[in-house]
């Protein structure tokens, strides 16, 4: 600046500025010039060049974030309008970490199937350059791994490929210290079943991709979730809902135990059971032996284990005389005073000869031919209905068609081609037609129930819920009567065996011998018990059935139904009573049957509930 511009007001002398001048004192240096910047014109210019600076930082940064924005939104233009082609590997990948699974639990809220966290190997072929030494080391730390597959995976020109699915924590740790490069890791998740065998038919088995492939995994898959798998919806355990079933787990436990002391026992070639709320239709347990353990999946694939209750188709003997007396009844051409003619112990059709098994050579009533279970007496009530009208009420009671469940495994019936007398007369009696036990036992169910049908659910329910889904086949009265018939045959008939004290039981055998290539073979039968309590006022059906029992001494050889099946439905009935609260009748029911009070057919025995 120039001296016309900057006018320095400072003192020079100690006199101008008003100090005393002492004598002999050295002269004082001149004071230094202030400089021309103020600290507050300093600061001044400071603060406008940082706004300058920062008005062109902040232009930077939002250029910036246009530059991304506009990259992010053309690539999803260009996605839409030109879409990739879907990798099936890829999709393999996802779906691993996509398919989580609900709970399965029991009507008291035990697990019965759940999903762990786990962890699976992957590699990317096209990243791995030296495809034998990968080989080596991983089957080294995975010997269980096949190293020709391994190989031939590897040499593929695929982006992804399965090296091991399902690894633990120790397999993991060692493959990561491999450093493989192209070799990785997904998580992944795994169906278990803390109980083992127990409900295995009924829960039935995943793949390894966590897919339901049979029972009630299938079913859940069914109603939605693979659907949201497939389209990405990621799930987690937490919000799915869990599938409570009407298993009680407990009675399901004793079950398969009894059954299994049968099987034994018996030495029979197979067993199965169920027990069913015919107020519900809940099954509260079945179990069919051999069975398997569905954490081992590949065991179900053993065409013995089969599910027997749902899946075999089999004549059921003389159980099917229940659907005879009831269908005669419920047409009202006769009653339980009827009377039949069994004299001869033969009836001749054409060709065809119908003997008894326990024959009385006397005129019988109805209830008598359901505990001396005659052949004859059956067949003559059949062909007294015709028919027509036989084929309509076995097809009302849901015996002529496939039964649907929650399963998907079910069996169709095998009904005869041309129905004709003869068939009515041996179906009458148990032969002739083939269902699913599941099936014959929802039939017995609408006898005892007062003549509802209900069709077996294995989900968790109520009467009220039940009833809306019912469908009427027999009336009441028709019901009560049958109910009397079968608690008089376990006080003085083929139950006997079933007929536990206390819990007013009542039932019927049957035993069928089994058609090996076209012809019946007599010592190859299959036998089947079922046994409603209380009678005066039935909640549970009990039914078991034996596949080729054998007769032992205590039997007297005998290897029908009261001496196998008969004996394994008391038992179940006496451990299961308590369990699922069937309570002991310590006081006989009084006039449990008013209707065969008025009909006179009334029975002093049926006071009895001990």
């Amino acid at each position: 600046m120039s001296d016309e511009t900057v006018h320095d007001h400072a003192p020079h002398t100690a006199e101008e500025a008003g100090g005393a001048h002492h004598p002999g004192s050295a002269p004082q240096p001149a004071p230094a010039a202030r400089p021309p910047w103020t600290v507050m014109g300093v600061v001044r210019a400071m603060f406008h060049l940082a706004i300058e600076r920062s008005y062109a930082r902040v232009g930077l940064v939002g250029l910036g974030f246009a530059v991304v924005f506009l990259t992010i939104a053309g690539r999803l233009v260009a996605m839409a309008a030109f879409p990739q082609a879907d990798n099936g590997d890829n999709r393999v990948a996802a779906a691993a970490t996509t398919a989580i699974r609900p709970d399965i639990v029991d009507r008291n809220g035990e697990i019965l199937a759940t999903d762990i966290r786990t962890v699976s190997v992957f590699a990317e072929p096209k990243n791995i350059y030296d495809k034998d030494e990968a080989v080596e080391l991983l089957t080294a730390v995975l010997p269980e791994l096949n190293a020709t597959d391994l190989r031939a995976k590897l040499s593929t020109k695929k982006g992804f490929v399965w090296v091991k699915r399902e690894i633990t924590p120790k397999q993991q740790l060692e493959v990561h210290r491999l450093g493989i490069p192209g070799v990785g890791f997904l998580p992944d998740h795994k169906r278990v079943y803390p109980n083992g065998t127990a409900a295995a038919h009924i829960l039935g088995v995943t793949n390894l991709d966590n897919i339901g492939i049979a029972g009630i995994e299938k079913y859940i898959d069914n109603t939605g979730l693979k659907d949201l798998n497939s389209l990405g919806f990621v799930a987690k355990s937490t919000d799915l809902r869990p599938v409570q079933l009407s298993i009680d787990l407990r009675a399901q436990f004793a079950l398969r135990d009894e059954l299994a002391w049968g099987l034994d026992h018996f030495k029979a070639k197979a067993a199965a059971g169920m027990i069913l709320d015919v107020t519900t239709g809940e099954v509260i347990a079945l179990a069919s032996l051999p069975d398997f353990d569905p954490n081992n999946p590949a065991e179900a694939n053993n065409p013995d284990r089969i599910n027997r209750m749902n899946v075999g188709v089999y004549e059921m003997g003389s159980t099917f005389k229940a659907m005879t007396l009831a269908m005669a009844l419920d047409s009202g051409k006769y009653n339980v005073n009827s009377t039949f003619d069994t004299r001869g112990g033969v009836l001749t059709w054409g060709r065809q000869k119908i003997h008894e098994y326990h024959g009385t050579n006397r005129t019988i009533t109805m209830p008598e031919v359901f505990t001396h279970s005659s052949n004859i007496g059956s067949a003559k009530m059949a062909l007294g209905i015709g028919v027509p009208g036989h084929k309509a009420f076995l097809k009302k009671m849901g015996l002529t068609d496939r039964m649907r469940t929650e399963l998907p495994e079910s069996a169709e019936p095998i009904v005869p081609s041309r129905w004709t007398e003869i068939n009515t007369i041996t179906i009458a009696f148990g032969h002739g037609l083939a269902v699913a036990p599941l099936q014959a036992a929802a039939a017995v169910g609408a006898i005892t129930n007062g003549g509802n049908l209900i069709v077996p659910t294995f989900l968790k329910t109520t009467e009220a819920e039940a009833l809306k889904k019912a469908t009427r086949v027999l009336k009441p009265e028709t019901s009560e009567a049958m109910r009397f018939i079968m608690r008089l045959n376990a006080v003085e008939g083929s139950a006997k065996k079933a007929s536990i004290p206390l819990y007013y039981v009542g039932g019927k055998t049957g035993t069928a011998e089994k058609v090996i290539h076209g012809r019946y073979v007599k010592n190859r039968l299959f036998t089947t018990f079922m046994a409603a309590a209380p009678m005066n006022n039935p909640k549970y059906l009990f039914v078991t059935i034996m596949d080729e029992p054998q007769g032992l001494p205590e039997s007297g050889g005998y290897a029908t139904a009261a001496w196998n099946s008969g004996v394994v439905t008391g038992r179940v009935i006496e451990r299961v009573a308590p369990i699922i609260g069937l309570p002991p009748q310590f006081d006989p029911p009084v006039k449990p049957f008013p209707l065969m009070v008025k009909l006179g057919a009334y029975h002093a025995t049926m006071l009895d509930g001990r």
